[in-house]
C-alpha cells in the first residue's frame, strides 16, 4: 500500500455533504485513467481503453466521514452542533475539531467537556451524553465575534482534527476516517494493480467513490444507477472487533487478513461470489478471514438492488475505534484486501460469471 496515498486521502477535508477535497485528492492519483464526478460529489474512475461490451465490475469505498454541522451559533459564542454520521457520544467531550468556514478558512474548536470541579456527582456518573447538550468552542466571548472575526457560520461542516501517520517498524497505521477512506486508498490500489492488464481482463473495471454514505448510503444509490454493474466488490474500513471478543470468535481482527463479509444490516451475500473469493485466498494464501455481522450496514446494501440485482462482494479493512476520532489499522491487511479483489478479477471469466449472477440456477435438479 502507497501510504503517502493513503495518509492524504485519510487527512482530507470530507464529513457527509462535503467531500469535495477527498473527491479532488483520489483524482489526483487516478490521472492515467478515465475520470469524471458528479453533482453529488460522487467520483467515477474507469480503466481505459477496454472493450465496451464486457460485463462491468463496480469498486465501491464511501468517501464522507462522521463528522458535525454547525447547528447555531449561540449569544455566549459557543456553538450547537448536529451531527453527520454516527458517532458514540462518549469519545466527542474534550477532542478537537476543524470547521471549514464559507469562504475556506479552516478554525479549529474543541468540544466542550465541563471541567469536573463544576460537576456534580450526578454528573460526575452520567452516561447519557446528547448531541443537543454538546458544544463547539472556538475560543470565541460573543456570537458577532464568532461571525465576524473567525467567518463560522450556520451550516459550517466540522470534522474531527486529526493527523495520519505509519508506524512502519510495527505496520500500523494512525489516522481519523479509516471508515471509509481506507477502503478508497484501496480501490486506487486495486486500480494500479490492474491497469497494466485491463485489456486483457473478463470485465470493465469502475472505480465509483461515493458520496453520504454515513448518513443513509445515498452516493452508491446514484452510482449503481450510473455504473448499472453486473458485479460489485465493496471495500469497507470494517470496525474491529478483536479487543471484544476471543481469538476464535473475532471475526475482525487487525493484523489477520482481509475481512470477507457475510451478512449484515444491510444485505445477505451472494454465496457463489464469496464462496469464488474464498477458494481463491486459500489457493493463492492471502489471509482472510468472515465475518456475519449483527449490525453496521456497507453500500452493498444499495449496490445489490440495481435493476436486476447485483452479486456484491464486501471486503473490509480491520479498523480499530471507528466512529471516533483516532483509528489504527494494518498495512498487511489494506495489501490482502487488493490483492484479494485484484485476483478476484483476473480470475472471472464467462462461467464464473455466469455462474455468480446465478444464470445457472435452474439447470440443476431439486
Amino acid at each position: 500500500m502507497n501510504m503517502e496515498m493513503f495518509g492524504r486521502i485519510s487527512d482530507a477535508f470530507g464529513p457527509s455533504g462535503f467531500e469535495e477535497e477527498v473527491v479532488r485528492t483520489i483524482a489526483g492519483y487516478c490521472k492515467p485513467y478515465r475520470v469524471e464526478n458528479d453533482a453529488m460529489n460522487n467520483l467515477y474512475v474507469t480503466l481505459p481503453d477496454v472493450a465496451a461490451d464486457k460485463p462491468v465490475i463496480q469498486l465501491d469505498a464511501h468517501t464522507d466521514e462522521c463528522g458535525f454541522m454547525v447547528q447555531s451559533v449561540m449569544d455566549n459564542g459557543v456553538l450547537s452542533i448536529i451531527m453527520l454520521g454516527g458517532f458514540m457520544l462518549t469519545s466527542l467531550p474534550a477532542h478537537s475539531v476543524i470547521i471549514r468556514t464559507r469562504d475556506g478558512r479552516r478554525v479549529r474548536g474543541i468540544i466542550m467537556a465541563k471541567p469536573v470541579h463544576f460537576m456534580t456527582q450526578q454528573e460526575r456518573n452520567a452516561q447519557n451524553l446528547q448531541i443537543e447538550t454538546m458544544y463547539v468552542d472556538v475560543g470565541a466571548t460573543s456570537r458577532e465575534e464568532v461571525e465576524t472575526v473567525y467567518g463560522v457560520h450556520v451550516g459550517d461542516p466540522i470534522m474531527p482534527e486529526v493527523s495520519f501517520s505509519y508506524d512502519v517498524e510495527h505496520d500500523v497505521c494512525f489516522g481519523k476516517a479509516f471508515d471509509n477512506r481506507a477502503g478508497c486508498a484501496c480501490i486506487v490500489e486495486t486500480l494500479g494493480k490492474l491497469y497494466p492488464v485491463r485489456r486483457e481482463l473478463p470485465v470493465q473495471v469502475v472505480g465509483a467513490f461515493a458520496a453520504q454514505e454515513e448518513v443513509g448510503m445515498r452516493g452508491a444509490t446514484v452510482t449503481a444507477q450510473v455504473v448499472k454493474p453486473d458485479l460489485a466488490i465493496v471495500f469497507e474500513g470494517s470496525p474491529s472487533d478483536d479487543f471484544f471478543f476471543s481469538a476464535t470468535q473475532a471475526q475482525g481482527r487487525m493484523k489477520q487478513g482481509v475481512q470477507i463479509r457475510r451478512l449484515d444490516n444491510s444485505y445477505v451475500s451472494n454465496p457463489a461470489f464469496i464462496e469464488f473469493a474464498r477458494s481463491l485466498a486459500e489457493e493463492l494464501g492471502i489471509p482472510y478471514q468472515e465475518a456475519v455481522r449483527r449490525g453496521g450496514s456497507t453500500n452493498a446494501g444499495k449496490i445489490s438492488l440495481t435493476h436486476r440485482a447485483v452479486p456484491v462482494l464486501v471486503l473490509g479493512v480491520p479498523s480499530r475505534y471507528v466512529h471516533s476520532h483516532y483509528n489504527f489499522c494494518a498495512g498487511a491487511d489494506m495489501d490482502a484486501a487488493t490483492e484479494l479483489a485484484a485476483q478476484v478479477i483476473r480470475r472471472l471469466d464467462a462461467g464464473a460469471i455466469r455462474h455468480i449472477c446465478r444464470q445457472d440456477i435452474l439447470e440443476g435438479e431439486v
